[in-house]
């Protein structure tokens, strides 16, 4: 049986808050957002609200709503997930998403996965994973200036498509994209925010690496991911501050997610894993530094980056990590690519391919779940450095280091790794900085690599939203 999703061709805007703004009234919206036009490393955005179902894991349970009906669940949320998505493969050639599940896979939702011990304090309310069943959506292909609303009506029969249709129909959308914008503009101070400050004092972080280091020379693990949160408290609506974050950071793996816990501002210039036509491929970021002040001392940063032996070490040992991850699920594993260069509008990164082809029956889910957490933000070995990290870092990572993504009815796939994200959890909102701890690790540089990471997305909510301003 097909899946007999229908596209129907609405207007194309450079930037997809055009459409976003549109539907966000209905519930639990979600924008897949490349970072166009400012940055070109993407191409599609998706855009989405109000899913036919919707699943919410916290801690041992699934809460799963449908047609009005909750019910909860035990079983593992990835196997869970994938009894709600059609077991069909009809794909839509232009079109990365014919309808599916779109969400949230938080870091803590490893421990549905793993043995891992309960040290860190939990103090974020949002759930561990949020996905909903979405039977439509709005993609955006940015390479042909073309925009699409991808009906599947297979997937929800009772689902009122017609009023989609109608909020996406041209005469709809042109009256109120401009009372929407107008909205907008009169309410650019109704977010504020105040100063953010990190959980974890100097002598504190220092200490914490130590251990990592003292870790690493007993032979417990070789690298270790340690992250500082910062946290500020704010008011207004976070959708506000987002639009600012992806004018200053614009990012190909960006995400905005509304749900009634929170929200969810991630700004991730890192994929986790791809799956198209049966071919997996991930894309590890190990490797930073900050850019320059002036052309020539952001070459020279540039260069050093790419040939200091500590970074391509580091992101070698999470290369191999990933490919015994992919080797779980896939055949054929290769690595096309070693320490490529990319340049963001704060720091420089060596990025890593790593590329396999999905066994015969494993699914897209299969192969998330057998890969996650993603091992550029844990370490190696994987499920001691997560130990590690439970030890060492005072609260739970949530959202942050887990994925944001699509996974298509049509098979296709595509996550991001949940860095340079930010959760809005009752009158807070959380940003963490991170990065791998090896035995040569310098303490200073470490702690200020962390800072560097994530300053642009810090200073322009400061900057632009400081209640002290207002």
């Amino acid at each position: 049986m097909s899946i007999a999703a229908r596209l129907i061709s609405v207007p194309y805007y450079p930037s997809s808050a055009d459409w976003f703004v549109q539907v966000r009234q209905l519930a639990m919206p979600i924008w897949l957002d490349s970072g166009r036009p400012h940055s070109n490393y993407g191409r599609f955005d998706i855009i989405s609200a109000d899913p036919a179902i919707t699943l919410k894991t916290v801690g041992q349970l699934t809460h799963v709503e449908a047609d009005g009906i909750c019910k909860s669940s035990t079983e593992n949320p990835f196997t869970l997930l994938q009894t709600y998505l059609p077991h069909h493969h009809n794909t839509l050639e232009q079109l990365p998403f014919c309808g599916g599940a779109l969400g949230y896979f938080g870091y803590d939702l490893g421990r549905r996965l793993e043995n891992l011990p309960e040290l860190a304090r939990q103090d974020i309310g949002l759930p561990d994973m949020c996905v909903g069943i979405y039977p439509w959506a709005i993609v955006q292909d940015h390479q042909e200036q073309q925009s699409w609303l991808v009906i599947n009506q297979h997937m929800a029969p009772a689902y009122n498509f017609l009023e989609i249709e109608r909020v996406c129909s041209n005469e709809f959308q042109k009256a109120r994209l401009h009372d929407l914008k107008q909205t907008l503009k009169s309410d650019e101070n109704s977010f504020n925010i105040s100063n953010f400050e990190s959980n974890l004092k100097v002598i504190d972080y220092s200490s914490a690496i130590k251990r990592v280091k003292a870790y690493i020379t007993a032979g417990d693990c070789y690298q270790v991911n340690f992250a500082q949160r910062f946290s500020a408290e704010f008011e207004g609506d976070s959708f506000l501050a987002y639009l600012k974050l992806r004018d200053s950071l614009p990012s190909p793996f960006s995400a905005y997610m509304e749900l009634k816990e929170g929200a969810i501002l991630s700004l991730s210039p890192e994929r986790f894993i791809k799956l198209e036509q049966q071919v997996a491929e991930t894309k590890p970021i190990k490797g930073t530094i900050a850019r320059g002040k002036t052309p020539d001392e952001d070459l020279a940063n540039a260069k050093a980056l790419e040939a200091s032996l500590k970074d391509r070490a580091e992101n070698l040992m999470i290369v191999d990590l990933l490919r015994n991850d992919l080797s779980k699920t896939c055949t054929d594993v290769k690595v096309p690519e070693l320490f490529s260069l990319q340049s963001f509008a704060n720091v420089h990164h060596l990025v890593s391919t790593v590329t396999g082809n999905l066994k015969p029956g494993a699914t897209a889910l299969d192969l998330l779940a057998s890969s996650f957490p993603g091992g550029s933000i844990t370490g190696a070995p994987k499920i001691r450095a997560m130990e590690i990290i439970e030890e060492l870092e005072p609260v739970r990572r949530s959202v942050y280091c887990g994925s944001l993504g699509y996974i298509s009815a049509c098979g296709n796939m595509d996550t991001n790794i949940a860095i340079r994200t930010l959760l809005c959890d009752g009158n807070k909102i959380h940003c963490w900085g991170g990065g791998g701890i090896v035995a040569d690790s310098e303490i200073e540089k470490e702690y200020q690599e962390s800072i560097a990471k994530v300053k642009v997305l810090l200073e322009t909510l400061e900057q632009n939203f400081s209640k002290q301003k207002s």
